[in-house]
């Protein structure tokens, strides 16, 4: 496996490695389990006695003749000897070892066969590893928190209010672990204030960037409270804003507005909330941008490639959609959230309870 790599057995996507001369080198569990074979008499297995149509032959050729991008096949009949068939998208790239990674999809793990569109589910296992690493540094910054401010004096508001958002924050990440480490069915919504959620992830960027980094307002402000989980969009929209940061970005503005009569997807709504998280950064490369929300793909050699998949669920929480548009010096992530103003769901159910 890349020496960098994180610990692929945490995912539920099944993954494997080849050397140069397409020998099986090593996979995850869940490359091992989706073929109903073991790991053991997975590696040193050659490629061509696994795809059952030869279709990776070309793509494996094109990775070994030094070709960067990841190369995507549709549908692809994968089986070891004497087991069902399997079908998978396989995206196919070259890896630090002068070989290649297969990263497959299962048909029937995305709708529609297409693997940008992330199921919760899938989403949620692969973060479960990182979700048990991260659970005691928490809780040493909350220990560390509350002791910050039994020192701190009565009468320095400024340095409270900033331990007070860090504690916050720990607390807010430690129900987020607890989630991933014991999934259970999502909280109803209740009535939120979009701009409130903005303002605090503007306090996490000022604190995170200093003054490196202007960011903007750009509210509307007659927008009403709408249903919603404030503390998963304070999750997705503090990832974009913190992509747009570690892009390099001057200026990040956080824009909204109401959008009448609009389709997301096949679904018709009378009003909606568009979100837009505007950056002058240096944008989106040209080779991730078909991959660019699926789980462990990043454009920095330090990142996770686990923030845009996340947002992206979270905007589908809300039965709306996440996409972008990007060009050097200028790059607009856009989320659309379907708008059921609060006060028009107090009178529908009062409507229905007469």
């Amino acid at each position: 496996m890349p020496a960098a790599a994180p610990d692929f057995d945490q995912l539920t996507t099944p993954v494997a490695w080849l050397d140069a001369a397409g020998l099986l080198r090593d996979c995850n569990q869940a490359f091992a389990r989706w073929l109903a074979v073991s790991p053991r008499r997975l590696r040193g297995a050659t490629i061509a006695a696994l795809d059952a149509e030869g279709r990776l032959a070309e793509p494996l050729a094109r990775i070994a003749a030094g070709e960067a991008a990841p190369l995507r096949l549709r549908r692809v009949r994968l089986r070891y000897p004497d087991t069902d068939d399997r079908f998978a998208d396989v995206w196919v790239s070259a890896d630090d070892a002068g070989g290649a990674l297969l990263e497959a999809h299962p048909v029937d793990e995305f709708p529609g066969g297409d693997p940008a569109l992330l199921l919760p589910s899938a989403l949620s296992a692969s973060l479960k590893g990182l979700a048990h690493e991260l659970r005691n540094p928490l809780a040493g910054l909350k220990g560390a928190a509350q002791l910050l401010g039994r020192r701190i004096g009565a009468g320095d508001l400024e340095s409270r209010e900033l331990v007070g958002l860090v504690d916050s924050e720990i607390a807010r990440l430690t129900a987020l672990l607890d989630r991933l480490l014991s999934p259970a069915p999502p909280r109803p919504h209740a009535p939120l204030n979009i701009h409130a959620v903005l303002e605090g992830v503007l306090r996490l960027a000022e604190n995170d960037a200093g003054w490196a980094v202007r960011l903007l307002r750009d509210y509307d402000p007659s927008l009403p409270e709408f249903n919603g989980d404030a503390d998963r969009l304070t999750q997705a929209v503090w990832n974009l804003v913190r992509n747009a940061i570690e892009a390099g970005a001057n200026q990040v503005t956080l824009r909204t507005r109401a959008e009448h009569g609009l389709r997301i997807g096949d679904v018709a709504h009378a009003v909606a909330l568009r979100l837009e998280i505007i950056d002058d950064g240096r944008g989106v490369p040209d080779e991730l941008a078909e991959q660019l929300f699926l789980p462990l793909v990043s454009g920095r050699a330090e990142g996770s490639g686990l923030g845009l998949a996340l947002a992206q669920q979270v905007a589908r929480e809300h039965r709306g959609s996440l996409a972008y548009r990007s060009r050097p010096g200028h790059t607009v992530f856009t989320l659309l959230l379907p708008m059921q103003p609060a006060e028009m769901r107090r009178d529908a159910l009062a409507g229905a309870a007469r």
